[in-house]
């Protein structure tokens, strides 16, 4: 039934998005969906993603996958080729200060927002090549430079925001109708980071999700959130390394 409801949705938008159980992911959704907009929501946890979906179920539809499995790829396109997706939104990450670099939680973080982020936005990619659509990605300030207290972390952002530089550039070359949206927040007061106790300028989810779907619908290539952000990625940017190492970056860095 819920196929039908989807497939019969004309002239509506539909998007996927991937860490939609919890956080900016479940606000944006949530939003979207309130908006009229028909949502697949993609996650791990499959009590949250059905709590969404009794909220609104005639704009929700839900799949329970883990961006680490092998087989989320070939379930995530087949997912978004069923909605009739036109956008793909990928929320899903992890991330912590570790000082001490326990491997643990460094290849964790690296598997996830790297091997997973590849998996999901590559199979939306391939799918997109042959229908058109437009790639959003939440990725972090923190990729605009290495950032000591959380090295895998402010890493694997960066990588994110070079994957899509490298993905708009492929689509250019290859006259394909893909559109591609880097969001770029800073701290934001989700389970991520403690709910943002302790850190500056955190932002409440509500206004970072407002800013995404503002993000999404007038397709920005990339959007810091918020203007402070935007102030500040600007003064890291022109900041030489002999005095970015010297920096005090020393705790509650998310």
């Amino acid at each position: 039934m819920e196929s039908i409801i989807f497939a019969d949705a004309m002239n509506t938008k539909s998007i996927v998005i991937m860490g939609a159980t919890s956080g900016i992911g479940r606000e944006v959704a949530e939003m979207l969906a309130r908006r009229g907009w028909k949502v697949g929501a993609c996650g791990r946890r499959s009590e949250l993603l059905e709590s969404l979906r009794a909220q609104y179920p005639q704009n929700v539809l839900i799949m329970t996958a883990d961006v680490n499995a092998y087989d989320t790829a070939e379930r995530l396109a087949a997912f978004a080729s069923r909605l009739n997706a036109g956008v793909y939104l990928h929320c899903s990450g992890i991330g912590w200060q570790n000082t001490q670099l326990d491997a643990e939680k460094e290849l964790a973080t690296l598997r996830t927002n790297g091997e997973g982020f590849a998996r999901c936005v590559g199979a939306v990619f391939r799918l997109f090549s042959a229908t058109g659509g437009h790639i959003a990605v939440v990725s972090s300030i923190a990729g605009t430079k290495g950032l000591g207290p959380a090295p895998a972390y402010s890493a694997t952002k960066r990588f994110q925001n070079t994957y899509i530089d490298a993905l708009e550039q492929l689509a250019w070359q290859r006259h394909l109708g893909i559109t591609f949206t880097d969001i770029r927040p800073g701290f934001v007061a989700t389970d991520l980071i403690g709910g943002g106790k302790g850190y500056p300028m955190v932002m409440k989810k509500e206004k970072v999700a407002a800013a995404i779907v503002k993000a999404v619908e007038r397709k920005r290539r990339v959007a810091v959130i918020d203007w402070r952000y935007a102030a500040l990625v600007v003064l890291w940017r022109l900041m030489p390394r002999f005095l970015w190492k010297r920096l005090p970056i020393v705790h509650n860095v998310g």
